[in-house]
């Protein structure tokens, strides 16, 4: 396995949370309409992979954008 220096790494992440974003904007709105756009702004504010898988996953379970 080949060495990822730490701003390869930076990158990766960075294109991860940028897919995760999309797939969340596309989620909400396909589930609460534009209602479910209206919290992407502070949802784009995470900076942390690992927590905006979690909201990704909890969208499936969810009844509402509260």
């Amino acid at each position: 396995m080949p060495y990822i220096t730490s701003v390869e790494r930076r990158g990766i992440e960075q294109g991860k949370r940028e897919v995760l974003i999309k797939s969340l904007e596309v989620c909400l709105e396909l589930k609460f309409g534009s209602e479910g756009l209206t919290i992407l702004p502070e949802i784009a504010q995470i900076q942390n992979v690992e927590i905006l898988s979690a909201i990704l996953a909890s969208i499936k379970t969810v009844n509402g954008i509260e």
